[in-house]
């Protein structure tokens, strides 16, 4: 029945705090409908797995299995969230040359790309902007990576946005 009984504790443990990581991300990206339907279920384990740790606060295994639990939930959480890939990031390029290819190429493949010439150290960069759902980063970065290997790439979480059009799929981004 022990065994039983830890499982539950560490299952119960791994989703909730998954649920609560979940809902601060959600929180800070504004989803907040969604992170309060989430916070109900959230604490509803919370206070069952609670419970069954404190009928027994003399048992150690059960104090250790209950922390393990929220390490593992942490981690199962910010590997969904990664999954999930909520959002939009936006990323600054700069080439390594005015002339680059990698402007026409990022926009034929439906990126959302600003750009203008900069000075840089050893002459004229070509430096570019793009917003990009979180679900295409990787793409993104392979293709500056494949046409400019050399290119220096800074990512960036906006806080928020607003106006604009996001040319992959012409919607308005909010």
């Amino acid at each position: 029945m022990q065994i039983v009984t830890l499982l539950l504790i560490f299952a119960i443990n791994i989703t909730y705090v998954a649920i609560n990581t979940l809902r601060v991300i959600l929180v800070i990206k504004r989803y907040r409908v969604l992170a309060s339907v989430l916070s109900t279920v959230e604490v509803l384990i919370y206070l069952v797995g609670l419970n069954i740790v404190l009928q027994d606060i003399t048992n150690i295994v059960n104090l250790i299995v209950y922390c393990i639990g929220w390490g593992s939930g942490i981690y199962v959480g910010s590997r969904i969230e990664q999954l999930l890939a909520l959002g939009y990031s936006s990323f600054q390029i700069i080439t390594s040359s005015s002339a680059s290819p990698l402007l026409d190429e990022l926009r034929r493949r439906g990126f959302a790309v600003t750009s203008w010439m900069a000075d840089g150290r050893d002459g004229p960069r070509l430096m570019m902007y793009a917003l990009v759902r979180r679900k295409r980063e990787a793409e993104l970065k392979r293709t500056v990576e494949e046409i400019e290997p050399k290119a220096f790439i800074v990512s960036y979480d906006p806080g928020s946005i607003g106006n604009g059009y996001h040319i992959a799929n012409g919607s308005k981004l909010l």
